[in-house]
């Protein structure tokens, strides 16, 4: 590998720092926006119905009680 040129480590740098800016402080959330991301539809599982179909969907093609927490199915090729 070549080692840096005297002029491009600081055009790295300068190319670098509005990157490095991005992982600043987004701000905290204030108590009136707690309500919104408290929502159901902000959750991970908006539908747990429909969550609760396609855990039983995927237990039952694994053929083997509770295969969507444990490695390995009913086949017992793991």
């Amino acid at each position: 590998m070549t080692p840096m040129t005297p002029m491009k480590k600081p055009i790295l740098i300068l190319a670098l720092l509005p990157w490095l800016g991005g992982c600043a402080d987004l701000g905290l959330v204030h108590a009136w926006e707690k309500g919104n991301l408290a929502q159901p539809g902000m959750s991970l599982n908006a539908d747990p119905l429909e969550q609760r179909y396609l855990q039983h969907i995927y237990t039952s093609k694994e053929a083997a009680s509770g295969g969507g927490s444990v490695g390995g199915g009913g086949c017992g090729c793991n």
